[in-house]
């Protein structure tokens, strides 16, 4: 598509999104793989018509405040880019346009109650504070707005205590690879026993697990909003905190993966750059990081070597020679966009599940659409986060598994508060706590 973008006015971004539009063809493609098209059947409300109205927005055709009811509808899942056939790249567009959107049109008004949500998220001890809140207000019911009932309805009904983690978990068995954990934010509130679960497994394989005690928030729900100004802080405060003598940076946040890997683009043009290119080269998901490891000869000796030292693993536990169930389960696995979309990770924790015995894996239908969790999307457009939720919870409940598997907190609470309101609750568990199922059973 021609433009008349002024690519040198917009920094080190513009380049990027000068060439998003470019490599537009008006196609179409991405019309039956976005959510919100989906639900709302606009052409603006599309991938390709968000590009054309950014693109008269960035012209000068049109100001950055009409088009912006359009772009904040957009979840930025990203399936757009996975159904394009010409490869345009819809995230390096859409990133930088919300963060110049922050800087230049949104009031105080509106940033600061963002600003206030995004730093409660960041704080477990805040966020702990303020589920306790939502769940005494949801006794209110009818009393709440639409959109504070939409909220409450999906925190948990109790909260788990909290796991403390400690700085470092040594490999079952011989040591055959070193990575830090992110926590993560959220996570450690609503399931905290996700990260217990990713260090067992982690090192049944014989991986050591470290936990960098200063570590705070990966800046991923500030860069999704256009804040990148704190996301940059954010991101910069981990470079510190996370050590340079391991194999890998594990994340099993798909949302926290995937802003980690953008750290390059994020930190364009400014001093840091080159670090954070580095940083981010090192960031795997850790079903990537497992299916790479497990395919490698290192990796599939390890459980016999752990088996041969039966070192104890919390619990009396020692790794055994292969995962597997008591019993057969049949589960259904859901992808994560900022997984399966965004950092392209969708073979690895099939591969994972698949050397689980007793365990059969069905695919959801439309899969590759969005289940409405996408940051403060939940806050900002309760009423078609909650369309996509109840979709994908019928989806889930149509291939008659006994639970759902996936691998972000989000979607876990989003599809697990949908099921229950449709009358299918099913178990809801992250790729993790599944493999950690197994590997204790056996």
């Amino acid at each position: 598509m021609q433009h008349r973008i002024p690519v040198e006015a917009l920094g080190p971004s513009g380049p990027h999104m000068a060439r998003a539009v470019e490599t537009c063809v008006h196609c179409g493609f991405c019309l039956p793989a976005c959510p919100t098209y989906r639900v709302l059947g606009e052409e603006m409300d599309s991938p390709r018509g968000r590009i054309v109205l950014m693109k008269q927005a960035l012209e000068g055709d049109l100001t950055i405040r009409e088009v912006l009811p359009f772009i904040d509808r957009c979840l930025g899942c990203v399936a757009c880019v996975s159904a394009c056939p010409s490869g345009v790249r819809y995230g390096e567009l859409l990133t930088p346009f919300l963060a110049k959107a922050q800087d230049e049109t949104r009031s105080m008004r509106t940033r600061a109650p963002q600003m206030a949500l995004i730093r409660t998220m960041e704080s477990p001890a805040l966020f702990r504070a303020a589920v306790r809140s939502g769940q005494l207000a949801r006794r209110l019911g009818a009393l709440l707005p639409n959109w504070a009932r939409q909220m409450t309805a999906l925190l948990p009904a109790s909260l788990e205590p909290a796991q403390p983690l400690a700085d470092v978990t040594p490999a079952v068995g011989q040591r055959r690879a070193r990575v830090a954990l992110l926590a993560g934010c959220v996570q450690q509130v609503l399931s905290p026993d996700i990260n217990s679960a990713t260090i067992r497994v982690l090192a049944a394989y014989g991986v050591e697990v470290v936990v960098p005690r200063d570590q705070g928030c990966c800046g991923a729900l500030a860069l999704h909003s256009g804040f990148d100004r704190h996301a940059r802080s954010r991101a910069g405060a981990l470079f510190d905190a996370f050590p340079d003598d391991v194999d890998a940076i594990v994340t099993n946040a798909a949302g926290c993966g995937s802003a980690m890997k953008e750290y390059g683009e994020l930190f364009a043009g400014t001093p840091n750059h080159g670090r954070a290119t580095r940083f981010a080269a090192r960031v795997r998901d850790v079903s990537e990081f497992l299916d790479e490891f497990v395919a490698s000869s290192g990796g599939a000796s390890a459980f016999a070597e752990a088996t041969a030292d039966r070192r104890s693993l919390g619990g009396g536990w020692s790794a055994p020679r292969a995962p597997s169930l008591p019993s057969p389960l049949t589960v259904a696995y859901h992808d994560a966009c900022h997984l399966a979309h965004a950092q392209k990770v969708r073979s690895a924790p099939r591969r994972l599940l698949a050397q689980v015995q007793n365990l059969t894996v069905r695919e959801v239908p439309d899969g590759e659409i969005c289940c409405g969790s996408a940051g403060l999307y939940n806050l900002e457009q309760p009423d078609i986060a909650a369309s996509l939720g109840a979709a994908k919870a019928g989806a889930v409940a149509s291939t008659g598994a006994a639970a759902v598997v996936m691998g972000n907190v989000g979607c876990m609470v989003q599809i697990a508060a949908h099921l229950e309101r449709a009358g299918s609750p099913l178990p809801v568990m992250h790729t993790m706590q599944l493999l950690d199922r197994a590997l204790r059973s056996s």
